[in-house]
């Protein structure tokens, strides 16, 4: 079977990249190993084979420690060289770009075949707050063998970077549609009207635009049971415990404490039970004020429209592309509080809108980012960059 590796340069892996391990489990033609710095939540993600700098045999600090400092001399890992030796890999596939540059030292020792996804921060923050990124971008790309992207926008702020555009593929990431169960959305007997929100407390995801649209439509309509849950949290990090604090300070400022659940970060299994639960997704992302955004699109409108929901969404990066404006959702432009009031108004107050809004989207998810077809594109890619190489 032919082998790739899948590089992260970082942790395998984070509980909100759920993308990255779709990919992982519907592999079919090739046999995927990781190659990361650590580990961490491989009980939500278990792999077959896992290669990191975390040796736990009494020498392991002293080891890391070693790959640590000859890495930063000579540009590579050691123990990760050693691994290559044994796995024989057919290509390497680069989870963001800095994991991309940061293997080209072995690409060019073992004359592998390299490929790389761009998701978003690695597009359009790093670039611009670390110059520095530019230039190693730029040995990026002439190195590398093909690149991917979530959509036309990514595609576009590729080339502006420097990549050549016949290297570059746009890939939709895929959702594992077995998993996620199509609801057709209708009134409860409860009389309650659920909308959701999802995602990290960082600027970019305008969770107080969201709430504050919320508020309001609650004090225009005040004859609706209108409730609200927020599935996400602060990372710890100071730039994310200030956008935490504005959530907090919307939510009291439109008196939202009674009608408002907030869960924290929850596993995916969670996420997909509450989706079933919830009538209206709300998401709209901006670009922050420190260059952050979406990149392309965040995966859960994917999942949320999949489910059977209307979402609600800017027009923002390639979100577009999964949100057709008065089709499965509504778009509106960045920071516009008035026009996000004015749309989540039409969808609590006309709830006859909601199942036909629903299907056209999970038809349009099923179509264009189910895990199994966009699986197979991938590996169909990954032929084809092998065969070029040889």
């Amino acid at each position: 079977m032919k082998t790739v590796i899948y590089h992260i340069s970082g942790s395998y892996l984070s509980v909100t990249e759920t993308w990255i391990y779709g990919q992982i489990k519907n592999l079919r033609t090739y046999q995927p190993v990781i190659y990361a710095l650590n580990t961490e939540n491989l009980d939500i993600y278990p792999t077959r084979k896992i290669r990191s700098l975390e040796l736990r045999d009494g020498v392991g600090d002293l080891t890391t420690f070693f790959n640590k400092g000859w890495n930063k001399v000579f540009g590579f890992y050691p123990l990760f060289a050693f691994y290559l030796m044994k796995d024989k890999p057919n290509l390497v596939h680069a989870h963001f770009g800095p994991s991309g540059y940061n293997f080209l030292k072995l690409k060019r020792i073992f004359k592998i075949p390299l490929v790389t996804t761009f998701y978003g921060f690695d597009l359009s923050v790093l670039p611009n707050q670390h110059p520095v990124w530019q230039k190693r971008y730029k040995e990026l790309f002439r190195q590398g063998d093909r690149f991917f992207v979530e959509g036309s926008h990514m595609k576009k702020c590729l080339m502006d970077l420097g990549c050549p555009e016949d290297k570059i593929t746009v890939q939709h990431l895929g959702i594992d549609l077995n998993q996620i169960k199509f609801v057709p959305r209708k009134p409860k007997k409860s009389g309650n009207t659920c909308v959701l929100i999802a995602g990290s407390f960082r600027e970019k995801k305008g969770i107080p635009y969201a709430i504050a649209a919320f508020g309001k439509v609650k004090q225009a309509y005040p004859q609706l049971k209108l409730k609200l849950t927020i599935i996400g949290d602060s990372t710890g990090i100071l730039r994310d415990e200030k956008e935490k604090k504005k959530i907090l300070e919307t939510i009291k400022k439109y008196e939202l404490k009674d009608c408002v659940r907030m869960l924290g970060y929850q596993p995916y299994s969670v996420f997909l039970r509450e989706l079933e639960k919830h009538h209206i997704f709300l998401s709209p992302s901006i670009h922050a004020s420190d260059g952050d955004a979406e990149g392309g699109a965040p995966v859960s409108i994917i999942e949320a429209s999949a489910s059977g929901m209307p979402v609600l969404s800017t027009t923002h990066c390639d979100i577009p592309e999964i949100i057709i404006d008065k089709e499965n959702g509504y778009l509106v432009p960045e920071r516009d509080t008035d026009a996000l009031v004015e749309k989540l108004g039409f969808l609590v107050s006309d709830p006859d809108t909601w199942e036909q809004m629903g299907r056209k989207g999970r038809e349009h998810i099923e179509k264009n980012y189910n895990i199994t077809t966009q699986v197979q594109k991938l590996e169909e890619i990954y032929d084809m960059v092998v065969r070029r190489r040889k």
